[in-house]
């Protein structure tokens, strides 16, 4: 046995022990600080089926006189929302699950599949994910839209800073799954290393 593995550890003042105990629980329970947050998540989720019926509703009273271009620009604009709903519900869910407390929904038949392995990297990914399928949507529009972007000003420039902006998210998405990839592995490894000193 070494000198520091044999010197004894004094123990805490009961004053120091209590102090520490209300620090480390202040602390814990901060973390319900960011309810709040995800409520707040849920009114902007809201506000998104607001927007999403009116646009429905312009698409079905108005379709007569809209030209292919416009309807597609519309439901191009429709599936954005959704899209961005998805996220919303990503982050709320998985948020208020990783952070904050558990849902308490193992038994729930509609418990989302993605739920029961999320951690702060699977979530890290699936917002990744998201995002990219979000700025593809508006990458769409602009290309439908392409003839009057480019005859607007700046409009090649804006054309191609999108384009870029989007393969950066790509890019993006792709180091965060690497990086996840590599963190399971890793663990899948030192696992396989414990069990067999277990059994040594």
């Amino acid at each position: 046995m070494t000198e520091t593995e044999s010197r004894q550890i004094s123990p805490r003042h009961p004053a120091q022990e209590s102090f520490v105990r209300f620090i480390g629980s202040s602390i814990f329970i901060s973390r319900w600080l960011q309810a709040p947050l995800y409520i707040g998540l849920i009114v902007a989720q809201a506000v998104y089926v607001v927007v999403f019926w009116k646009e429905l509703a312009h698409l079905v009273t108005d379709f007569g006189s809209l030209s292919e271009e416009k309807v597609m620009l519309i439901v191009l604009g429709l599936v954005d929302v959704v899209m961005i709903a998805n996220l919303l519900i990503m982050v709320i869910i998985g948020g208020y699950e990783t952070f904050v407390s558990r849902i308490g929904m193992e038994s729930h038949p509609d418990k989302p599949e993605w739920l029961s392995h999320v951690n702060p990297n699977v979530l890290k990914v699936k917002l990744a994910m998201s995002i990219i399928g979000i700025s593809s949507i508006h990458l769409l529009k602009s290309f439908i839209e392409a003839g009057t972007i480019v005859d607007g000003p700046h409009g090649n420039d804006k054309l191609m800073w999108q384009t870029i902006i989007h393969m950066a998210f790509i890019a993006s998405a792709i180091g965060l799954a690497y990086v996840d990839w590599i963190s399971a592995k890793a663990a899948a490894l030192n696992h396989d290393t414990t069990g067999t000193g277990d059994q040594l």
